[in-house]
């Protein structure tokens, strides 16, 4: 209506920056009461970077992009719920994952002893050298694992994961706060995500946090890299971090 009584072509630019402006800010709003449903459902309360870390996941510019996405269902509630909080969209698909098939390595002869490192622990996906030492197993270490840093005089090998190598046991470091059904939104974390626990023992405990050591098992360095992601969303975790 306002565009029929503008005379000058600046004056109809400027309404219909105003207008669309308008339907901006409606739609962010729209967008915002929906996220707050959709993330209401997650399985714990978000962390503060949260939104942060969905956006850049999402490949979004900033939030009001997000909420204006949201609110025109470009973006399903799964593929937001999943960059919130990954591996909360999980439906399970046949127990945890463990070794389920052989792991092998390119680049030592077929029958050749080897561990994987202690130090470590190499999972699929992560880089890989071996370490060979008179009358021991190959040694086989993240390529830039501490130990080897030190300069230990030894033969490296260049090793590579074989296809279809599936499993290995990570070493996460989690501290969560002090606070009721903490360690059960850790936990429901590595559900979600198929994850077993091997091990889990507190490192350290104060009024405020409590860091616990956990030994994962999980299918490669892409299901450990979704865990920790999901860790780290979550409000009841303070640090996720493998060591």
């Amino acid at each position: 209506m306002w565009l029929s009584f503008a005379v000058t072509g600046k004056a109809r630019a400027a309404i219909r920056r105003f207008v669309r402006n308008k339907e901006e800010d409606e739609l962010i709003a729209l967008g915002r009461n929906i996220y707050d449903e959709i993330a209401a459902r997650l399985p714990s309360k978000l962390g503060a970077k949260a939104l942060a870390d969905a956006i850049k996941r999402l490949k979004l510019k900033d939030e009001d992009v997000l909420m204006i996405a949201i609110a025109r269902q470009s973006i399903t509630d799964a593929q937001l719920m999943e960059a919130l909080m990954p591996g909360s969209t999980s439906k399970g698909a046949g127990g945890a994952p463990g070794q389920r098939h052989a792991i092998s390595i390119h680049g030592l002869r077929p029958g050749v002893a080897f561990d994987l490192a202690q130090c470590c622990r190499p999972v699929p996906g992560d880089r890989i050298v071996g370490v060979r030492r008179p009358d021991e197993a190959i040694e086989v270490h993240i390529i830039d694992c501490p130990i080897l840093a030190e300069g230990q005089d030894v033969d490296w090998l260049d090793l590579a994961w074989g296809d279809g190598s599936d499993g290995g046991t990570a070493r996460l470091s989690v501290i969560v706060r002090n606070q009721p059904g903490a360690l059960a939104v850790m936990a429901g974390i590595f559900g979600a995500n198929e994850a077993n626990i091997l091990n889990l023992r507190m490192e350290h405990r104060d009024a405020s946090f409590h860091n616990f050591i956990v030994d994962l098992e999980v299918r490669d360095l892409r299901h450990l890299t979704r865990i920790l992601a999901a860790l780290r969303a979550a409000d009841a975790i303070s640090q996720a971090e493998r060591v």
